[in-house]
């Protein structure tokens, strides 16, 4: 069953995007060390929140850096995983990150893929920003997708 499928399914039932990140944590299981929640998925968009919690937070009490760069990872490979054609894959390459503000709440990573031409193959870019509860940007990230044709 691909991503999407499953997320709308699940989307349907109570706690079913918790259960939904629950089989990706499952089939990904550093995704776990985060604990967030996928909110939305469709094609071209992905939505991860996280609690600010302690396990998540560095020496000064802000969100890390690596938790943050974990939640985009998540966000922009669900996006591309719900958003290519069924006769590709893709893996991750490579990641540029900026740390903008000091990440201080809840946060919100959304992927956007609405510019992106899901027929192409070598490096797509997914770009994902990380939004705090005041709407301030804090983190934004471009990730190198390899995509290929399935053989």
């Amino acid at each position: 069953m691909k991503v999407l499928d499953l997320f709308e399914k699940l989307d349907r039932l109570p706690f079913g995007k918790r259960i939904f990140t629950f089989l990706i944590c499952m089939n990904a299981p550093y995704f776990f060390s985060i604990k967030s929640q996928v909110t939305i998925l469709k094609k071209n968009r992905c939505e991860v929140q996280l609690k600010k919690r302690r396990s998540v937070t560095n020496h000064i009490k802000t969100v890390h850096a690596i938790a943050m760069c974990n939640m985009a990872e998540l966000s922009g490979g669900l996006m591309i995983e719900a958003s290519l054609p069924r006769d590709k894959q893709w893996i991750p390459s490579g990641m540029t990150v900026e740390y903008l503000k000091k990440a201080e709440t809840n946060l919100t990573a959304v992927s956007n893929g609405f510019e992106i031409d899901w027929d192409q193959t070598g490096t797509i870019e997914v770009p994902v920003v990380i939004n705090d509860l005041n709407d301030q940007t804090v983190f934004k990230a471009s990730i190198n997708m390899y995509v290929k044709n399935k053989t």
